[in-house]
């Protein structure tokens, strides 16, 4: 009997996705045989981090897929339009949009740069809407059509509002945004949700702006991400839209109760994991 692959020959359009978890949504999308179109930055190596939209389209082609990579900043207006336009004119349409990318600095009021503070509402809240907004047009010529944000619940006990007010700001800002989508385009039948995880990922913002090799030790992959946004995206879009997710709660209502095979460090129990920010 032929597996059912929901995803084979939808198109992803995601921002950032060069490395991280972006590219672990790419990538478990790939293996479907999606078309995944990146707008990212990452044109040439990085000097601290590994990956570029050209390392990550090759990843994504050998998983399975087709892969569009789109080097532009999210930022800018002109790159999203040309990038909505490109992805629709090489695979005929749009049935994804995936905000992941995202900058994180939890420096304290009195600290934050404003240049920082602009930059993570400019790539976090404004590029969140703008991607959005650019490929709802397409996105209503799909099937099952998704707008997926990598960001939190709105939790406004006083523990995260006042621990880092200019991120928080940004990533309640992308979750603001994309709860907006969700009701104005119901009538559309264009579901909008986020998506946050438990615990921390062992990524490299992880390991730059939380707490280096101890915190990756005490996180889980990548990949856990990458499942539940599967999950999600994959469901029927008028009857999942306009919700705040969280990862695990999305891969235990898929029936995934074990998660232990997503620990950075094999053998890590659960009880050890370190919790992620904004969840009580």
């Amino acid at each position: 009997m032929t597996e059912q692959k929901p995803l084979a020959g939808k198109t992803i359009l995601m921002s950032g996705g060069s490395r991280g978890i972006g590219l672990a949504i790419a990538l478990r999308a790939a293996r479907d045989g999606a078309n995944i179109a990146l707008l990212a930055k990452t044109d040439t190596p990085h000097p601290k981090l590994e990956g570029t939209v050209h390392t990550a389209a090759a990843a994504i082609e050998e998983a399975g897929g087709h892969a569009l990579p789109l080097v532009g900043d999210v930022r800018n207006e002109d790159d999203i339009t040309q990038a909505v336009l490109t992805a629709h004119g090489e695979f005929g349409g749009i049935d994804v949009v995936v905000n992941n990318a995202s900058v994180i600095d939890l420096s304290g009021s009195l600290e934050l740069a404003t240049k920082k503070y602009d930059l993570m509402q400019d790539v976090n809240v404004r590029g969140t809407f703008l991607l959005s907004r650019a490929a709802v047009p397409m996105l209503k010529d799909a099937a099952n059509p998704h707008i997926l944000s990598l960001s939190p619940p709105l939790n406004l006990s006083p523990r995260w509002l006042g621990a880092h007010t200019g991120y928080t700001l940004a990533k309640y800002g992308m979750t603001m945004a994309t709860l907006g989508m969700a009701a104005e385009f119901a009538d559309s039948g264009i579901a909008a949700n986020t998506l946050w995880p438990r615990t921390t990922i062992a990524t490299a913002a992880v390991q730059f702006s939380l707490g280096g090799e101890r915190m990756m030790a005490v996180s889980r992959t990548p990949e856990i991400y990458a499942d539940a946004a599967y999950e999600v995206i994959t469901r029927p879009a008028r009857e999942y839209t306009g919700q705040t997710l969280i990862v695990e709660d999305v891969l235990a209502e898929a029936g995934v109760t074990d998660l232990s095979g997503y620990a950075a460090v094999p053998g890590t129990p659960d009880s050890a994991m370190f919790p992620d920010i904004f969840l009580d």
